[in-house]
């Protein structure tokens, strides 16, 4: 039978003077070289890993901390109900491209939801606590207290989606931000359904509290400058919202012939309201949405045309702006990032 008695030797974790003994150094140095410290020689940082790697020790976070000045964590902070972030694809790929990219960087996500009111007060004490380095910030609404929160404690931050809230010029530096060109993506969309001899487009838009549904409506415009008022219909970004939406549609406007909606989401409840009611897809109605969640878009019925933007992709590129921001010695703002769009055709249009 094995002995039960603790070996006090093995059971005793490793310390910073033993690492420093075995590479030979002082622990100084040795603290400077595992708290990520500069102004080591390479020789002596080799060496101190080298003594890190075969005693197995883990470095402390507070030492870490009071050295580098970072705590290795960001926050990522989503202004929305909790029903929407864990039911829509949308979130839970964007909070995977972040998650992935901080993995890389060797940070630590953490989760910041704010459903009412009430929860900034909770947001504010956590950030004016210094417990993370930066904050990445998406789904903003026009009404929101986050960005003045922010503005107020002078943390580097990065936005999903273009802020409304930010203006040109003054001294403020502009916060950078990455968006997808969802106007020019509508533009794509509502140009396809022209293409196919559609002459009564309708819009089921998004909220108009968010840029990413007021770009989308601005693209739809352009190509239809003329549209008639009741043709455009405001949904919540959720199939429920989209069902809704589609119903009272055809209630005035039984005629529409195709609807461009701005996302797949409120497309898919689009689509059952239109199947319910027996009108065909697309001979009747064509239907084209907007982000290609596959897991929605391929799973409609019809499989569902909609506007590809590269969710997961743009959030790793915040992390990647954020640690631009944070590595600057000058302190520099990264520039922002629109990324493009692009319309994949299924079988709705």
């Amino acid at each position: 039978m094995p002995d039960p008695t603790p070996d006090p030797q093995r059971d005793v974790r490793p310390t910073l003077e033993a690492v420093a003994a075995l590479a030979g150094v002082s622990r100084a140095t040795a603290s400077r070289v595992v708290n990520g410290g500069a102004g080591v020689r390479q020789p002596l940082v080799d060496q101190v890993r080298k003594a890190v790697d075969e005693l197995g020790y883990i470095p402390n976070h507070a030492a870490r901390t009071l050295v580098t000045r970072r705590n290795g964590a960001v926050a990522v902070i989503i202004d929305e109900p909790e029903f929407r972030i864990f039911s829509d694809p949308f979130f839970s790929r964007q909070i995977r491209g972040i998650s992935r990219e901080l993995n890389a960087h060797d940070a630590q996500l953490v989760l910041l939801l704010v459903e009412g009111s009430g929860d900034f007060d909770r947001v504010t004490r956590y950030l004016a606590g210094g417990h993370v380095d930066g904050v990445l910030a998406f789904s903003l609404h026009t009404d929101d207290e986050l960005p003045a929160i922010i503005r107020r404690f002078r943390v580097p931050t990065v936005y999903g989606g273009r802020p409304e809230h930010q203006s040109s010029g003054g001294d403020t530096p502009q916060v950078p931000y990455v968006d997808c060109d969802n106007r020019g993506g509508a533009r794509e969309a509502v140009r396809h359904l022209v293409s196919l001899g559609r002459r009564r487009i309708a819009h089921i838009a998004g909220p108009r509290d968010q840029t990413s549904a007021l770009d989308r409506i601005d693209g739809y415009h352009d190509v239809l400058p003329d549209a008639a008022s009741e043709l455009v219909v405001e949904g919540d970004f959720t199939a429920e919202g989209g069902a809704r939406a589609m119903a009272g549609l055809l209630e005035v406007r039984p005629d529409v012939d195709a609807v461009f909606v701005s996302n797949d989401l409120m497309a898919s409840g689009a689509l059952r309201v239109l199947r319910e009611r027996g009108v065909r897809v697309p001979e009747d109605v064509a239907v084209v949405g907007f982000d290609d969640m596959t897991s929605v878009a391929e799973a409609a019925e019809p499989p569902l045309t909609t506007v590809r933007q590269d969710v997961e992709g743009m959030g790793r590129l915040m992390v990647r702006l954020l640690m631009e921001r944070l590595n600057s010695d000058t302190g520099t703002w990264p520039e922002s990032v629109v990324t493009p769009t692009e319309l994949v055709r299924r079988a709705s249009a």
